[in-house]
């Protein structure tokens, strides 16, 4: 228990029996006042603009657990459990159980590998539930198997998830060939690896896509780990990676009914300056405009990123049957497709997204609930 408190012109101490010390500001203790929040919503209901910037307390005394603090300007005293103090001290970042960090792909990648899940146990148990979004966000990658043949029963694992993420293409999509498409998906051809929709503001997060058929000749669906590239480019080449991560270039899709735009970096970091998310798909990016001096470093590293995302022993193909789906964040894992021949047989994939924060949601959710 806190021992000490030491109160200075702009802040005040407390120092723990056992020998740690937290330095609270008095701005701080204002904002966080309990009393400043909603009882039932939780939401802050305290204005920072009524009380000046050098705000400082009558008196502070620490009385039968609590911190209480007296202010010129306000009757009642903020009373503060050390307890609660100490678990949120500034320079301490909140707890957050979806907080779990990038799991390395293993250097051989292989689709025995790869962490299964069964649907109705994750349908019916909310362990199974939380196990599956746990590994959905360390690996990146899952396959769910045992789905019944309809779509609806891929869209009630999803739905498990978070709610269902709708773009330009629908709540849902159909990875079918068919005629006249206005995407390189609905047709048979090989798609080289990609994340999807970066044309989009905020791309989606994670994407599941259902096995309904997949009878053709061909089809093999093809994963990489795209933080894993990203890693690999800055230890061979820091400054292809900085560019990567620092330029911005335009993608763009449009038919005839939407025309969506936006620019992205290919790698995004995180506060820590490692790549945390990446946007990259050659078919979807726009003429590139950046000034004529600055294409060649750029496309040095573009290139050099390609090249590396399309290293075999970086990638690993499956063919999905039916019955299974694949579920993977798609602003970390890039996906692709191996030609197949329609001729031969009906492939039929059901796809939807759940963005990453729902995703997260579910998993502090599952974490509060657990006995």
């Amino acid at each position: 228990m806190t021992q000490d408190l030491t109160t200075g012109a702009d802040s005040l101490e407390l120092r723990h029996a056992d020998g740690r010390v937290a330095r609270f500001p008095y701005l701080w203790l204002r904002d966080a006042d309990p009393a400043g929040f909603h009882p039932e919503t939780q939401e802050r209901l305290f204005d920072l603009t009524q009380v000046p910037l050098d705000t400082a307390p009558d008196d502070a005394r620490i009385e039968e657990g609590m911190l209480r603090i007296d202010w010129p300007d306000q009757d009642a005293p903020s009373l503060f459990g050390l307890d609660w103090l100490w678990a949120h001290r500034p320079g301490q970042a909140r707890h957050d159980p979806a907080h779990i960090p990038f799991a390395p792909w293993p250097e051989e990648r292989t689709a025995q590998n790869i962490q299964r899940f069964d649907a109705e146990a994750i349908a019916t148990s909310d362990a199974a539930l939380r196990d599956w979004l746990v590994a959905g966000k360390r690996d990146g990658l899952t396959i769910v198997e045992g789905l019944a043949d309809s779509v609806d029963a891929g869209l009630a694992i999803a739905r498990r998830a978070g709610f269902l993420r709708e773009t330009n293409f629908g709540v849902t999509f159909e990875v079918v060939s068919k005629p006249n498409p206005n995407n390189l998906a609905y047709t048979a051809d090989a798609l080289p690896l990609h994340t999807d929709l970066t044309n989009q503001d905020l791309p989606p997060g994670y994407q599941f896509l259902h096995c309904l058929a997949n009878e053709a000749e061909g089809g093999g669906s093809v994963f990489c780990d795209g933080i894993a590239v990203a890693n690999a480019l800055y230890a061979e080449d820091p400054a292809a990676f900085e560019t990567l991560a620092r330029v911005s270039v335009p993608f763009r899709f449009h038919d005839g009914e939407t025309d969506i735009r936006s620019r992205k970096c290919v790698i995004s970091l995180a506060e820590d300056g490692t790549a945390s998310e990446i946007c990259f798909n050659a078919h979807l990016a726009d003429l590139l405009d950046l000034p004529p001096e600055e294409m060649p470093d750029y496309y040095r590293a573009y290139r050099r990123f390609m090249q590396l995302c399309r290293d075999p022993a970086r990638a690993v193909t499956l063919k999905l049957q039916a019955g299974e789906m694949v579920v993977f964040d798609n602003r970390r894992i890039l996906h692709g497709r191996e030609a197949f021949d329609p001729a031969t047989g009906f492939r039929h994939l059901h796809g939807c997204y759940v963005d990453r924060g729902e995703w997260d949601s579910r998993i502090r959710i599952m974490d509060r609930d657990a006995p």
